[in-house]
């Protein structure tokens, strides 16, 4: 099974949001099947095969996430991160000040949702591979 060393590994090649699809396809190839990342703290858990996970420590101190969700704002920051413009914890940032409590990525069906406070669903996108 993975670790989460190898896939902080694999995470320090990522620069911006252009270079997701990279990462997800590294990570996928050391058997993770799932993440959840949690914008407070960027603490993430990872699934594999069997039911195995582990989970990694929080990378940053807390952000406040915002109550209300703005869904417009935040698909256009997300775009900009996509797009190579802003690093990771600027889009943390703008996840919380948008209302994005968290996000999960299923690297099977390769997509990421993103769910507000109240755990709606704010936005599914395919994942570019």
């Amino acid at each position: 099974m993975f670790t989460v060393a190898q896939i902080k590994e694999a995470h320090r090649k990522v620069k911006s949001g252009a270079d997701f699809p990279k990462y997800i396809q590294e990570i996928k190839r050391l058997g993770v099947k799932a993440f959840e990342t949690w914008v407070k703290d960027s603490h993430t858990e990872y699934f594999g095969e069997a039911g195995f996970s582990t989970k990694s420590e929080s990378m940053y101190g807390t952000l406040t996430i915002a109550e209300k969700s703005n869904k417009e704002s935040f698909e256009n920051r997300l775009r900009i991160h996509q797009q190579g413009q802003t690093d990771y914890f600027t889009f943390c940032n703008d996840c919380a000040e948008t209302g994005i409590e968290k996000w999960f990525a299923d690297l099977d069906k390769m997509t990421c949702t993103y769910f507000d406070l109240a755990g709606n669903t704010i936005l599914v996108e395919k994942i570019p591979t």
